[in-house]
């Protein structure tokens, strides 16, 4: 069963920028799509972005694009999410989560897509 760890959250102020990593244990990565997920106080937990299981598609909410990049590393059983430009409103617990369905190559957008979650980062942006 793969265990996730995040990792790289903090408090930074509006403008700055933070490198989130989930490193993988107890499986390889390579074989799971991977997604990033956050939640704010008193909100739902929402998509942010996520990455195929072959690395070649990506997709974002609309809200971090072109501010936030979501990669791999296979070698180091671990994915990142780049967040720049940081907004006091990306200020949330941000979760990394794995998809074993390696049927088709898409970047999966939806909870209930994904079998394994870590315990999350909590990121403060403030203003």
């Amino acid at each position: 069963q793969v265990q996730l760890v995040e990792s790289g959250g903090g408090s930074v102020q509006a403008g700055g920028s933070l490198r989130l990593s989930c490193a993988a244990s107890g499986g390889t990565l390579s074989r799971y799509a991977m997604g990033w997920f956050r939640q704010a106080p008193g909100k739902e937990r929402e998509f942010v972005a996520a990455i195929s299981w072959t690395g070649g598609r990506t997709n974002y909410v609309d809200s971090v694009k072109g501010r936030f990049s979501i990669s791999r590393d296979n070698a180091k059983n671990t994915v990142y999410l780049q967040m720049n430009s940081l907004k006091p409103e990306d200020t949330a617990v941000y979760y990394c989560a794995a998809a074993a369905d390696t049927r088709y190559i898409v970047a999966r957008t939806r909870e209930y897509e994904y079998d394994y979650w870590g315990q999350g980062t909590q990121v403060t942006v403030s203003s």
